[in-house]
């Protein structure tokens, strides 16, 4: 699978592009701000249907502008798809595939795997345990459209017990059978998401350690752990125990909307140790990871997105992941840098086609 063509109209600093892309490789070079990132962001709204950086569709209109529209032609088991997306100031954003509206979007996700590796990666880190939840969420529900539904089903079911608990309070009142009836629901789709989360994490955390051991050349000892109260004891036990909490609090403080990863270098967390060049190295291998996971899953190669992702590496480490990135099991690739070196480096490793773009104030130059 990959992406034959790509145009733009408005979206963020980009006031009009028409693209064409190799199979492989295509780079795009400039400066910080010049627009690279914003291509990566619309290839990306064409696999997710939002933004990666912001999902308030409003806020990618170019300025002085009130639309944009995206266009993207994908080649994927041997037939074309084409992919669009419009969306209007006030009004409702509209999403097709092959001139057909979608009439709900996540019926989209996963028809075009995808993974992309950005610097803002870095609130996997530094970023509460929301962030890392919707990692596992966002690759487990690439391949598995149940998933996605239970989540859905189970947040919905969250938000209306939340609601009682507040009516409780208010009313100062208390029915344990009402309040049952949303216990049972989330007890069945919270243990379904829980099983779901143990296997793809006991999947994707080998395959992590081995590229970073790659990538830093075995300098460190990682580790990546799934924390949820559900690996100590029964759901249904914890929403028992935490009754009285729920009603003081007015929320509900068991279940997997709590859950986490230990992100941890050597015994310790990355977040307090790691240097920027190994907390870079560790986002990396994890993406990394993520797209082996979802290309054995889909049983194609997602297209990879690479934004600046040499920064703040040493040239060992960029000349392990260029290594990487020449090698067979990847397909497509559309890389950002500032560096004409290090895309220069790229393009000599990999014998196959390649297309450079230069980028200046959001007009695109084919080199």
């Amino acid at each position: 699978m990959y992406l034959k063509s790509l145009s733009l109209l408005n979206y963020k600093n980009i006031e009009q592009a028409d693209l064409d892309f190799c199979p492989k490789l295509n780079c795009f070079l400039g400066d910080n701000g010049a627009g690279k990132t914003n291509i990566l962001d619309s290839i990306y709204y064409l696999s997710f249907c939002k933004s990666f950086f912001n999902t308030i569709d409003s806020f990618n209109i170019k300025h002085q502008s009130d639309f944009f529209m995206l266009k993207g032609q994908f080649s994927r088991m041997e037939d074309n798809e084409l992919i669009s997306c419009g969306f209007k100031a006030g009004n409702k954003k509209q999403f097709k595939r092959n001139h057909k509206l979608y009439k709900r979007l996540s019926d989209h996700i996963g028809l075009f795997p995808l993974v992309m590796i950005s610097p803002s990666d870095s609130s996997l880190i530094s970023g509460g345990s929301d962030e890392r939840r919707k990692f596992i969420d966002g690759v487990v529900s690439q391949f598995d459209h149940q998933y996605l539904e239970t989540l859905i089903r189970y947040n919905r079911t969250l938000a209306q017990r939340n609601d009682l608990l507040k009516k409780f309070a208010e009313n100062r009142a208390f029915d344990a059978d009402m309040l049952s009836v949303y216990d049972e629901q989330l007890i069945e789709h919270g243990e379904e998401i829980h099983q779901k989360r143990k296997e793809f994490l006991s999947g994707i955390i080998p395959v992590f350690q081995h590229f970073y051991e790659f990538i830093s050349g075995g300098k460190e000892k990682v580790v990546l752990e799934y924390n949820s109260s559900l690996n100590d004891g029964t759901f249904r036990k914890q929403l028992s125990d935490y009754i009285q909490k729920d009603r003081m609090s007015q929320y509900t403080n068991a279940g997997i909307h709590k859950d986490d990863l230990a992100l941890l270098i050597g015994d310790y967390p990355i977040k307090k140790l790691g240097s920027q060049g190994q907390n870079k190295t560790y986002l990396t291998a994890l993406k990394f990871a993520q797209f082996e996971y979802l290309k054995n899953a889909a049983g194609i190669k997602p297209i990879l997105l690479l934004d600046d992702i040499f920064d703040k590496l040493d040239s060992k480490r960029v000349e392990k992941i260029i290594e990487l990135v020449s090698d067979d099991q990847f397909g497509q690739i559309f890389i950002t840098d500032t560096n004409r070196e290090h895309l220069e480096k790229i393009v000599g490793s990999i014998p196959s086609e390649h297309k450079i773009f230069r980028i200046t104030d959001g007009k695109i130059e084919y080199k």
